[in-house]
């Protein structure tokens, strides 16, 4: 039987970032150094494959540090925590190691010189998103408003608008949270914001790169967690940017279903990614898949190279 051709352009850049590249090497290294078991508050990344390797390592992955012995080394997630988790782990004499992106400290930064300076902060993001939960724990309770759409900007009403600040979650939608800011900004002159962007260099590249690709496609997987907010809006993009076809593939059975439900045309382009907590092993397993299926046209597309690299605690260096 004769394969049918398909042109497959390989996003780059794709896959891990340097933040999560970073903490997953810091539960590897925390093992090699204190031995296993070592505890983990929530997924260290959102990537269940990535859970799995690491609990064959002999991480355990727990809700809470109550969850964990006292004395015991924890780790946060590359998310971040709020000021409240550092607090009761020393309280239970565990050790703490931090994993929280360097991008999310920055935001966490922002937000504390913020609320040092009295300002209100408006904090754009998803609700219930750990990193935002991290972000809001930073300063007391009732000092961070969270903005989730378009619409919550133009109509939230803010009392004292001369002391007021935003910041925004790492993994948004750029162009989303662009327009969210222009509305901020329009109603509120005053606000203030970081000197830089808060929305991470790994989010802004990968949606670059489908966005550059979403001409050439009628299809694009995006490999990626449900729950792993970078990979989801990688999906909405393509779709916002004529790609229709466009599907988060969490693992192999979700590939399956796209290769069987789907009739393909004579002319097949897919755009392949993977969200930033995805392994480029999930990536490769994707292509070998397909090509046992089609005669795959291989094509790098790459928009941006990436050479940053976060460094490890200096107690696991």
């Amino acid at each position: 039987m004769v394969k049918q051709n398909i042109n497959l352009y390989l996003a780059s850049p794709r896959g891990f970032c340097a933040g999560v590249d970073r903490a997953v090497k810091i539960v590897e290294q925390a093992i090699k150094k204190f031995g296993s078991p070592i505890y983990v508050r929530h997924e260290i990344v959102h990537n269940k494959d990535v859970v799995k390797s690491l609990e064959n390592l002999g991480a355990i992955f727990v809700d809470e540090i109550t969850d964990a012995p006292e004395n015991s080394t924890i780790i946060f997630s590359a998310h971040g925590v709020p000021k409240s988790v550092f607090i009761n782990a020393k309280k239970r004499k565990m050790l703490s190691i931090d994993a929280t992106c360097p991008l999310v400290t920055k935001v966490h930064n922002e937000t504390i010189k913020h609320f040092n300076s009295s300002r209100k902060i408006l904090l754009i993001g998803h609700k219930n998103h750990p990193e935002v939960i991290g972000t809001m724990g930073q300063v007391p309770d009732g000092n961070v408003i969270l903005i989730e759409s378009l619409d919550e900007a133009k109509n939230i009403y803010i009392e004292d608008t001369n002391n007021l600040a935003y910041a925004t979650q790492t993994t948004l939608s750029v162009d989303d949270t662009k327009e969210i800011i222009e509305v901020l900004k329009q109603r509120f002159p005053d606000i203030k914001g970081p000197s830089t962007e808060d929305i991470c260099y790994a989010t802004t590249n990968r949606q670059l790169a489908v966005k550059s690709m979403a001409d050439m496609c009628n299809y694009i997987l995006v490999i990626g967690a449900q729950n792993s907010s970078n990979s989801q809006r990688l999906v909405e993009v393509a779709k916002k940017n004529g790609v229709s076809n466009s599907y988060l593939i969490s693992d192999e059975d979700d590939l399956n279903i796209f290769l069987n439900n789907f009739n393909f045309t004579d002319s097949i382009n897919i755009g392949l990614t993977a969200g930033a907590s995805a392994p480029e092993t999930l990536v490769q397993i994707l292509i070998s898949k397909l090509k046992r299926k089609f005669e795959v046209n291989l094509i790098n597309h790459e928009v941006v190279k990436e050479d940053i690299i976060f460094n490890l605690p200096k107690s696991l260096r």
